[in-house]
């Protein structure tokens, strides 16, 4: 009974001993609850990690393409309709403007408003001097005692003197209509002595065609190196001829005697013309008329272009006609549209002269009529000066299109813009030949008073340069031309920067203009423009706000205060007006807080006339309006006067640095000594003490005037 006991009570699990043979019993201890924890706490361990692993992936997933999205914002267009037609410029649209001198850089040039135009335009040069100054392009280098327009109608026809130290230039044109392409036009180039010197000068006119790439040129030689015509075609301009008659003496048919050059080249990018030029003057041609001696005069010559440029396979598309005659005379280039198939005489000569005048006196009689100077009281010498200033501001107008180059946080490196034409005045056609934000608004006050038309077309061309974000870069530098005359540094705009929305302050004008009598066509205009001026008046609302509620600041302050008394400010117009010493996220700007008011006032005007909601503009105009809040956030008891806000010291001044030079180095190796900024006192949160002039809101009447920045409250 025992044994059979003890074999029953035999474990289950056993294997034999190696060594003895025998049966080893193990006993299996059950599973305890701790170690059933440790196990069920590992899958949970490990299901968490599993979890933040798949939700890392997702949100980096994400973060890439957030970053991809935001990156790519900035090139992003509105998502609106376009205010102006792809084709609104075209000859068939508009036929008066398509041709203009659009090419404020050069002072004298035409070309067509359209992507890839045929330009022509003028050099110069004096002969027999020591050093010879080719002009071409506006610079101040040059030191011409004075160029520009004297009268102007922006579309029609042009009168410009150009001052030389020996000479004067008066350069003339006049379109006439007809055809598909924009019709013909004629140039004149008068040029008289203004020197004392016994013998007048000579010199060699230079006019030039030249296509972009695109279009054909053929020239027309004579045996003697004289360019007689040019014919030519492009696709935007069909077939035409540039003719270049011999120049007479003055109001008169009797030719005078000169030389003549000849130059064909390849022009790779239109900004390249004046070295290409350069680089063919050759002064081995002789001038020898009956009443001079024999003189080796320049001229141009063959053009050898560098090797990186690969002549062999580029089209001559740059032809260039000199013609080297003695002070005075005048000589004229007619251009003539093959399309335009009913012309009755050829656009020279007395037939030119007359329609010069009737233009002259339609300006003069629209000029008087819109400005009523007359009548208030102005001499005819100031006239004359307002004519000239106003025929600068509408005859230094341009038409480019390209990219600008753009940036924003979420880009490392730049990127080209949206691709698109710019129809503008220029705030300087030698140092700034290219398109300003807030410059604009103020040419428009003058040139929508004589021409609505242009302005209306103006504005649309800058809405149209709006990305989905609201911005719109302050300076356009579309095309290599322009690129050439702008610092590396000042090429890339960054969408955080502002300039003040002046082109509200156009809009405001052609409203008022209008009294309340619009037509069917400039409500539809107002449409087309309001998304954009909504998304532009809320991108101004959302990236200038300042850190207190109804307050602004201006993005883009310099960042490199060493080098300046005060930062400069680029974005707010003002570029050097003297604000808070030492920049920083508190700074309050009254004159933004001024223009904000304005836009406010406009959305809302418009927003009526459209029928469209305007609680939100009116509200925010309301607010921004009241006298109590501006005091308590600009107005200063101990300046009297309504100012910016920020962490500012006026105990500032500029001191030599000091180098030092080690023994034994020569200083000529050594850079100079810059002034650098030394802080006596540190700055602290205060009123900015600044006499200047800014913009100042006339509260309750929504206008904006110009006023000293100390207004005395009344």
């Amino acid at each position: 009974m025992a044994r059979q006991r003890l074999k029953k009570e035999r474990p289950i699990d056993s294997k034999v001993d190696g060594k003895n043979g025998k049966n080893a019993v193990l006993h299996k201890k059950p599973p305890t609850k701790e170690k059933k924890k440790k196990s069920n706490l590992g899958n949970i361990f490990i299901n968490i990690a599993i979890v933040l692993c798949i939700v890392s992936c997702v949100w980096f997933c994400y973060a890439i393409y957030m970053r991809s999205w935001l990156a790519n914002r900035i090139i992003t267009p509105h998502p609106s309709l376009r205010i102006l037609n792809s084709n609104s410029t075209s000859p068939a649209l508009s036929p008066e403007k398509y041709w203009g001198s659009y090419r404020p850089r050069v002072y004298f040039g035409m070309k067509t408003r359209s992507q890839k135009s045929i330009v022509t335009g003028l050099m110069w040069l004096q002969q027999f001097k020591a050093e010879v100054n080719l002009r071409h392009t506006c610079e101040q280098g040059d030191r011409l005692p004075s160029y520009g327009w004297l009268m102007h109608d922006g579309i029609s026809f042009g009168v410009q003197e150009i001052k030389d130290n020996d000479f004067i230039l008066t350069t003339e044109f006049v379109k006439r209509a007809g055809g598909q392409h924009g019709g013909d036009w004629t140039w004149r180039i008068t040029a008289k002595p203004q020197s004392s010197a016994p013998e007048n000068p000579v010199i060699s006119l230079l006019f030039y065609v030249a296509s972009d790439g695109h279009g054909v040129l053929q020239p027309y030689i004579e045996e003697k190196r004289r360019l007689l015509a040019v014919s030519g075609s492009s696709e935007e301009l069909g077939k035409f001829t540039i003719t270049f008659p011999a120049p007479t003496a003055l109001k008169s048919s009797n030719l005078k005697y000169a030389s003549y050059n000849y130059l064909k080249a390849p022009c790779p990018s239109l900004e390249m013309m004046t070295d290409i030029v350069k680089n063919s003057l050759n002064g081995r041609f002789v001038y020898s008329s009956a009443s001079a001696a024999r003189r080796y005069y320049v001229g141009v010559d063959t053009y050898r272009p560098p090797p990186e440029q690969g002549a062999d396979t580029q089209q001559d598309n740059f032809l260039v006609h000199q013609v080297t005659v003695q002070v005075p005379f005048q000589v004229e280039v007619l251009f003539e549209s093959e399309s335009f198939t009913d012309r009755s005489n050829h656009f020279a000569g007395e037939v030119f002269t007359n329609e010069l005048e009737r233009w002259k006196q339609s300006f003069d009689e629209k000029f008087d009529t819109i400005f009523q100077l007359p009548n208030k009281g102005f001499p005819p010498q100031q006239i004359k000066f307002a004519k000239a200033v106003f025929s600068n501001t509408v005859g230094g107008m341009g038409y480019f299109y390209g990219q600008s180059y753009v940036q924003s946080k979420y880009n490392e490196y730049p990127l080209p813009y949206l691709e698109g034409p710019l129809y503008t005045a220029v705030p300087s056609r030698s140092f700034f030949p290219r398109g300003f934000l807030w410059d604009e608004g103020f040419h428009q006050l003058l040139i929508s008073k004589w021409d609505p038309s242009i302005s209306k077309e103006v504005i649309g061309h800058w809405l149209d340069m709006m990305n989905v974000e609201g911005w719109i870069p302050r300076e356009q530098i579309l095309d290599n031309e322009a690129r050439s005359k702008v610092p590396a540094e000042f090429i890339v705009q960054r969408n955080e920067n502002a300039n003040p929305p002046t082109l509200f302050l156009t809009l405001q004008k052609l409203i008022e203009d209008l009294n309340g009598r619009l037509t069917a066509e400039d409500k539809s205009y107002l449409k087309r423009l309001f998304p954009r001026l909504k998304t532009w008046y809320d991108w101004y609302n959302s990236t200038q706000v300042g850190s207190l509620p109804s307050t602004y600041r201006w993005r883009g302050r310099d960042t490199d205060t060493n080098l300046f008394l005060n930062p400069k400010t680029l974005t707010s117009g003002l570029d050097d007006y003297p604000r808070a010493s030492h920049p920083s996220e508190d700074e309050r700007h009254v004159d933004l807080r001024c223009w904000m008011t304005l836009a406010s006032k406009i959305m809302t005007d418009i927003a009526k006339i459209l029928g469209v909601p305007h609680q939100d503009y009116q509200n925010m105009y309301e607010k921004l309006s009241d006298n109590s809040l501006l005091q308590e956030l600009h107005w200063s008891e101990d300046l009297k006067a309504f100012s910016d806000y920020g962490n500012h010291t006026q105990s500032i001044i500029l001191e030599r640095e000091k180098i030092y030079v080690p023994p034994g180095q020569p200083r000529q190796h050594v850079q100079p000594a810059r002034l650098i900024r030394s802080v006596r006192k540190q700055p602290k949160p205060q009123y900015v003490n600044a006499f200047g002039y800014s913009p100042t809101l006339l509260l309750g009447s929504g206008k904006l005037e110009w006023a000293p920045r100390h207004r005395q409250r009344s």
